[in-house]
């Protein structure tokens, strides 16, 4: 399984060319949660903090800023320490 790609503060045209802007938003309170990715999510985060701990892995911090990939099969916990709202997709 891949790991979890994080771009930080990505070109504006690199997330236009990805149409990030039309994606739908999705908002989370600050909580700590388990996860699977049953289908590959392309996310930008518009606000918040979080840390992903991949199941048997090391935590990777996202912040507001990030354009992060997390592949299809992947089993986390999420721990939103800063309330989260971002635009994401799902697949390719």
């Amino acid at each position: 399984m891949s790991e979890i790609r994080i771009e930080r503060d990505p070109p504006r045209e690199r997330l236009e060319a990805l149409g990030v802007e039309g994606w739908p938003i999705w908002t989370c309170a600050p909580s700590t949660f388990p996860w699977t990715y049953d289908a590959e999510e392309t996310c930008y985060l518009l606000e918040g903090e979080v840390v992903v701990t991949p199941d048997g892995g090391e935590p990777v911090t996202i912040r507001a800023g990030d354009l992060v990939t997390f592949p299809k099969g992947l089993s986390c916990t999420w721990e939103v320490r800063r309330a989260v709202r971002k635009h994401y997709r799902f697949g390719e």
